[in-house]
């Protein structure tokens, strides 16, 4: 039995490219980028689906989850950096406004630059 110090952190991405109706991303599109970074660093990652509901509209979405892995042991700065870089890929490919990222201490929100309204 090997036992860690729990630590998980979330990645939590919406599917609309930049809220509007055009041009709407699938899961497939999630597994896609998440399958070239987790293939490249040799690393492993969820896919959870998830619906934001907010003010007057709705957005499917996804968590893409890390967590400490007893099998694997990695400092709770590495998990986030991960996560991180992570997130702006997401962010990137799904062309999104924001990408937030959650760990049990703190959410940061990414925002994209190269996205205009």
């Amino acid at each position: 039995m090997k036992i860690l110090k729990s630590y998980n952190v979330q990645i939590w991405v919406g599917l609309k490219e930049t809220y509007n109706d055009e041009k709407i991303h699938d899961l497939d599109d999630v597994r896609f980028i998440c399958d070239e970074w987790v293939n490249e660093i040799k690393d492993c990652v969820t896919i959870t689906p998830t619906e934001f509901r907010y003010v007057d509209g709705f957005e499917k979405g996804v968590i893409v989850g890390y967590i400490s892995y007893p099998r694997f042991p990695r400092a709770e700065e590495g998990i986030k950096a991960r996560a991180i870089k992570l997130g702006e890929k997401l962010m990137v490919g799904l062309n999104q406004y924001r990408v937030t990222i959650t760990t049990p201490y703190e959410s940061i929100m990414l925002e994209n630059e190269n996205v205009t309204r």
